[in-house]
C-alpha cells in the first residue's frame, strides 16, 4: 500500500509535534509505503565535531524510520496501539559527509501475520525492523531494532 503525499506530510507533521527531536533535526519524510519508509535529515542541524553526521542523529534518524514504518503497518490494519522500542544496535560503515536518508523494512516480512495474532491474542507483540542509512550511494550506518506494540 502506497501512503499519498498528504498522509506523508501527516507523518511528518505528527513526528514533528510529538519527537520534538525529529524538528529540531529537520526530519522530512521521503516516502512511505507498507514495504518501506524513508526519512531524510540534512547535515547541517545534525553535524559533529569532524563535520560529519553526529552518530546520535544517524542512530534516531534510522529508530524514526522504523518507529515510523511499523506504526504505518498497525495503523493501516486498523489497530489502537501504543508503539515503543525495546531494544537497538547501530554499526557505522562510513562517515556521513552530507543529507542522508534511513529507510526501514521488516527484518523478516513473514513475521507480520504472527506479530498481528500475537497482538490480538495476547495484547503484545514484538517485531524486528531494520533501516540502512545512506549519503547518497555510500552506506554510512545499519540499523537492527526490536520494537513493541502494546493494544489499547
Amino acid at each position: 500500500m502506497a501512503v499519498t503525499e498528504s498522509s506523508t506530510k501527516d507523518l511528518e507533521a505528527y513526528l514533528h509535534a510529538h519527537i520534538p527531536l525529529s524538528a529540531a533535526m529537520q526530519v522530512a519524510v521521503v516516502s512511505a509505503s507498507s514495504d518501506a519508509v524513508t526519512l531524510s535529515a540534512p547535515l547541517a542541524p545534525n553535524i559533529n565535531h569532524r563535520s560529519t553526521a553526529f552518530g546520535g542523529s544517524i542512530s534516531t534518524l534510522a529508530i524514526l524510520s522504523a518507529w515510523s514504518l511499523v506504526n504505518l503497518r498497525i495503523k493501516t490494519d486498523g489497530l489502537n496501539t501504543r508503539l515503543v522500542i525495546q531494544s537497538n544496535r547501530v554499526d557505522y560503515d562510513a562517515p556521513i559527509e552530507s543529507d542522508f536518508t534511513a529507510t526501514a523494512t521488516l527484518a523478516d516480512i513473514a513475521a507480520w501475520p504472527g506479530f498481528l495474532k500475537l497482538l490480538a491474542r495476547k495484547g503484545r507483540a514484538r517485531i524486528v525492523v531494520q533501516s540502512i542509512v545512506r549519503c547518497g550511494d555510500i552506506v554510512g550506518g545499519r540499523f537492527e531494532g526490536e520494537f513493541v506494540a502494546f493494544k489499547l
